[in-house]
């Protein structure tokens, strides 16, 4: 689980990818011989994932691109409604994998094994000049917060409304919302007064925003151990470990850094890839 910060690697041009046979041979036949495999996700989650109409595009669909051409296989994307519906398609075996990255927690490695390649932290995005004063989870009671519906934000946020009743003090008007662009909208048009997320879309939307936002709680917790995303399959899939080599792969020619780069996500840039880092983390 090492961590790299900005600066870790120098920016060098793309790799040229081919196909890797030994990681090929490793393909469930089914998909060897169809050529393609399906990969899963719930809306836009940028800079990762940026869904318009039918196309993805970020770094999500740069390294599934490279990730392709190691296997020799192509790979499509599928949109549904929702975290939870993403998760219920790749254990049901509708799609082969969702490639994230999706948070990796105990609680959820019961029935997914995720192929971490990022670490992530939560904070607020809140109006310019944040007027709610929203600094930490302590300053969120009482305040209209957004959240992604079925997402770990989602729990430790409705966890926290409980603290401030035990407090004495008003609960937070939990706002759930099924993707990213909702959810920041919320905030943008006053319905919400922050929206509680992963940083490194908030960023994003917070460079989009013409200067209607800013972030708030930096450098913080916020209810968190650390934050390991990634790809998720199927428990005891095959994919598991081969998405992870192939990641592996990809870290150490500087292909991944390239893509990370390219997306202002050096910060977020893991050394190695990791298989369920979320269930080796104190609860």
């Amino acid at each position: 689980m090492l961590l790299l910060g900005a600066g870790a690697f120098a920016q060098d041009a793309m790799p040229k990818n081919g196909v890797n046979e030994a990681l090929r041979a490793r393909l469930p036949e089914n998909i060897r011989k169809a050529g393609r495999m399906v990969s899963v996700n719930s809306g836009s989650f940028p800079p990762y994932e940026i869904v318009t109409g039918t196309e993805l595009t970020g770094a999500t669909a740069d390294l599934m691109a490279e990730i392709g051409k190691l296997l020799g296989v192509e790979i499509g994307h599928e949109t549904v409604a929702g975290l939870p519906a993403l998760l219920a398609g790749v254990n049901s075996g509708r799609y082969q994998f969702a490639f994230g990255p999706v948070g990796d927690y105990k609680d959820r490695e019961g029935a997914n094994d995720f192929v971490d390649w990022v670490k992530e932290y939560v904070v607020f995005a809140v109006q310019k000049g944040n007027p709610k004063g929203i600094t930490s989870l302590d300053t969120a009671c009482g305040q209209r917060i957004a959240v992604m519906a079925g997402g770990s934000a989602e729990r430790v946020i409705k966890a926290q409304s409980d603290y401030c009743k035990k407090q004495g003090k008003s609960p937070i008007e939990v706002q759930s919302f099924t993707d990213q662009p909702s959810s920041i909208l919320a905030v943008r048009s006053r319905r919400s007064d922050a929206f509680f997320s992963s940083q490194a879309p908030l960023v994003y939307f917070v460079q989009q925003s013409q200067g209607q936002l800013e972030l708030a709680a930096v450098g913080q917790p916020n209810g968190f151990e650390d934050i390991f995303q990634g790809a998720v399959v199927a428990k005891a899939s095959p994919l598991g470990p081969l998405l992870k080599d192939a990641m592996e792969v990809l870290m150490k020619n500087g292909t991944y850094a390239a893509i990370m780069r390219k997306w202002g996500l050096e910060n977020n840039m893991l050394k190695e890839p990791g298989l369920n880092y979320g269930g080796m983390l104190p609860k």
